[in-house]
């Protein structure tokens, strides 16, 4: 390969993929816009800043975020080397030292004879050699756009308005019942029925409830009607969300046999139906109060909420549209993507998504088959989920059990049944090896 391969961004993705493609032993230049460039997020020059927290979330193998380290291990992972290189206390999380985790890693990209640094902002897009796009959320305008004109602006988002999503097993179905309105679309979504006195108690709950406080780069120029958070919404008038994504009209409790006062929908968030998303409740809400009010509506006293509704800028492309399972762009296979601008989210979630684009630019290099992992892993199910083509509406998701294919055997105990699902996974790397 004559030409080194292009790595836009040094952020924790865009390290992984740099790291994967030299250890193949191929060039790279990896394109960082810090020092000269920063975000309003960041502060260090260092690569693989940690902005929002120093912790990489639990550590045990038979919690989502555990295992989804220990399948980056398992495929080499520079976050995992700098992260058991830096860690610190923090009772049974994976936390690090940020500096420290952050030299790590810009030492060893910076000293690797393969990678080529060079501190320069891009403002467009190459269609013509191999190249990686890991920019983060805050994306700088100028790519944003150039992105945005070459998948078509309707495939990007700039601001992520998104709604609580639970999961399927934990919804309480003697409350709640399937139906779409006035019949129409079988059994697409399911609805949580409340009567007059249950609609005022969650009504006053909600307009009272702690939001959380926007950062000055999160603060959008204008909210528009659509991204509504649902709690503002609600604050126009005690009907305000009865007549809107709360209306009940089309739908017939089965229970009462009459129209409910008001009906709070879910719709699958993936194909498997494991996943339901709550119809028009983007908020911006503080994650326990979400928990707190969301709870009193009936079918969800007990919801498993494995991402709660958010508000902050994000910029990232509609992957289940544009890109293959590979990362690459359905429109151009040379150009893959990587990191929080794919949508996933959080830290070793954006890493992992690196690790794999990364992999698959060898794979293209050297002909062979693409790098898919199963969807029974978590990094292969986060990768399945973003690039699902009947996902309607994607938001932005991290690693959870709710995004696995269930096992054969039903087991009841929820902790022994994680246990398992990460042992298939793990299983399937010992095969591999």
């Amino acid at each position: 390969m004559k030409n080194s391969i292009k790595v836009i961004g040094a952020g924790l993705a865009g390290c992984e993929a740099a790291w994967q493609i030299a250890n193949a032993g191929y060039k790279v230049k990896l394109y960082e816009m810090k020092p000269l460039f920063k975000s309003p997020a960041h502060k260090s020059d260092m690569f693989a800043e940690l902005v929002c927290s120093n912790s990489l979330k639990a550590a045990r193998i038979d919690s989502a975020a555990g295992l989804l380290k220990e399948e980056m291990r398992r495929m080499g992972s520079i976050s995992l080397m700098a992260a058991d290189a830096s860690s610190v206390a923090a009772g049974g999380a994976l936390a690090v030292d940020r500096d420290r985790f952050s030299s790590y890693i810009t030492e060893k990209i910076k000293n690797y004879e393969n990678i080529e640094v060079v501190c320069e902002k891009i403002d467009n897009i190459d269609e013509d050699g191999l190249s990686v796009i890991a920019t983060g959320p805050l994306t700088d305008e100028k790519l944003a756009e150039a992105i945005g004109d070459y998948c078509n602006q309707e495939n990007l988002s700039f601001y992520d308005a998104a709604a609580p999503i639970v999961t399927k097993e934990s919804i309480d179905m003697s409350k709640a019942f399937f139906a779409a309105r006035y019949g129409k679309g079988g059994d697409d979504y399911i609805n949580c029925p409340l009567n007059k006195e249950e609609y005022e108690l969650f009504y006053n709950e909600l307009i009272n409830a702690e939001s959380a406080p926007l950062k000055e780069f999160d603060k959008p120029l204008t909210v528009y009607e659509g991204c509504m958070p649902i709690e503002v919404l609600a604050k126009r008038g005690v009907d305000s969300i009865r007549f809107g994504p709360m209306k009940p009209v089309g739908l017939k409790d089965p229970a009462t046999d009459r129209r409910p006062w008001a009906v709070v929908q879910l719709r699958k968030e993936n194909a498997e139906g494991s996943l339901y998303n709550i119809v028009g409740f983007q908020t911006n809400l503080k994650f326990g109060e979400q928990k707190r009010v969301f709870s009193l509506i009936p079918g969800l006293q007990n919801a498993e909420f494995i991402r709660y509704g958010v508000m902050h800028r994000n910029t990232f492309i509609n992957s289940a549209k544009l890109l293959n399972k590979d990362m690459s762009l359905r429109k151009n296979r040379n150009l893959f993507f990587a990191g929080q601008i794919t949508g996933v989210e959080g830290y070793m979630e954006s890493a992992a998504s690196g690790i794999v684009a990364g992999k698959n630019v060898i794979s293209r290099i050297e002909g062979k088959t693409e790098f898919i992992l199963p969807d029974f892993t978590m990094t292969g199910a986060l990768i399945n989920y973003i690039t699902d083509e009947t996902v309607v509406n994607l938001q932005p998701m991290g690693a959870n059990f709710g995004v696995l294919p269930s096992l054969d055997e039903h087991i009841r105990d929820k902790r022994e049944r994680y246990a398992a699902l990460a042992q298939r996974s793990l299983n399937w790397f010992c095969k591999e090896r």
